[in-house]
């Protein structure tokens, strides 16, 4: 087997069994192991991956297939797929077999009670690396926290407010 093809079944299939919370909880995991461990993309390689597969229709981790095909063409992505739901898919079929065979069991209450700190504890983590590649700056970070209070607090359509900042950061590219 390629090393290409054998070091990308090897980032994504121990973190297909650590991705509590969805896809979004290894994101950081992704960035690291990609771009830092092994040097697959660089950090804007990485945010356009990551955006690219935000914004297509489909689960986050589209974010292994497009990284498999830029570094190994169609059988990368193909081996980073499998890489990235088949262990996983086995893990959940597995426990929900006996998730259903104990529904009382104190063992089950502890599981759940202590993974969602865990899942959400991973998905600020992939937030935050996220951020950390795409070099975010402080404009950005105020219009973030600025379209989340617009969205708490008014009822103002998304889409304006999406249109809106896309208006305002293209008058700013603009004027630099």
């Amino acid at each position: 087997m390629d090393n290409r093809l054998l070091g990308l079944f090897l980032v994504f299939a121990p973190l297909s069994l650590l991705s509590f919370g969805g896809g979004q909880a290894i994101v950081a995991d992704i960035q690291y192991q990609t771009v830092e461990l092994r040097g697959y993309l660089t950090n804007q390689e990485f945010s356009d991956m990551f955006a690219i597969s935000r914004a297509a229709p489909g689960p986050s981790t589209l974010i292994a297939a497009l990284i498999g095909y830029h570094v190994a063409g169609l059988v990368g992505a193909l081996v980073a797929c499998f890489a990235i739901y088949v262990p996983s898919s086995l893990l959940v079929y597995g426990v929900s077999n006996w998730w259903q065979r104990n529904k009382v069991s104190p063992l089950k209450t502890a599981i759940e009670r202590g993974l969602a700190p865990v899942a959400v504890g991973l998905i600020f983590a992939g937030a935050l690396a996220v951020i950390r590649a795409a070099k975010v700056g402080p404009l950005e970070i105020g219009t973030i926290l600025l379209c989340c209070a617009l969205f708490y607090f008014t009822k103002v359509s998304p889409y304006l407010v999406v249109l809106s900042a896309a208006a305002a950061f293209a008058a700013a590219y603009f004027i630099a």
